[in-house]
């Protein structure tokens, strides 16, 4: 599925959207060039999951910890700095999302191996206007598969500015 946003709020209007269907042990794998909006993206999701301090990029930090309403914890993991698969098992995300959190990985391709096998992978690039941003979203494995139809709904918004298409 492809989405265009044309903002930076509506890209965290599309995450929040997209939030409302995250659930413990979820992973979403998040791809792009630098600055295309990653960590916007994330501050959406973060915002209907209920967290309500500031969501900024953890690239420094490599992972920040929010609690959300309902007590969902969600993990915020940037592997950029990361050179080696071993690094990314160091951060104990397995066994965070095991014990029940939900995480959102920048960088998500280096992580993928470390991870469950089920994932929800956005790809957010720069469109032609300067705000503009194209997500590209695939579900992978049985838990994500098991809600396309959701994910469709969730991105066939009301708003005209979107657009969303089913790919093949």
């Amino acid at each position: 599925m492809v989405v265009r946003s044309s903002s930076p709020e509506e890209t965290r209007r599309l995450a929040g959207r997209l939030g409302r269907l995250v659930v413990a042990c979820d992973v979403v794998l998040l791809g792009g060039d630098l600055g295309a909006g990653k960590t916007t993206f994330t501050q959406g999701l973060a915002r209907a999951l209920g967290v309500k301090e500031p969501v900024t990029s953890p690239t420094f930090t490599l992972m920040r910890s929010y609690h959300g309403t309902g007590g969902l914890q969600l993990l915020h993991a940037d592997v950029y700095r990361l050179e080696y698969l071993q690094e990314i098992m160091d951060l104990g995300l397995p066994e965070l999302l095991e014990e029940g959190a939900a995480a959102v990985v920048e960088w998500g391709d280096r992580a993928a191996p470390a991870l469950l096998a089920d994932y929800l992978e956005i790809r957010i690039e720069f469109g032609e206007e300067d705000d503009e941003r194209i997500l590209h979203v695939r579900p992978v494995g049985a838990r994500w598969d098991a809600r396309k139809e959701q994910l469709a709904q969730a991105l066939a918004v009301q708003d005209s500015t979107w657009i969303a298409q089913a790919q093949p």
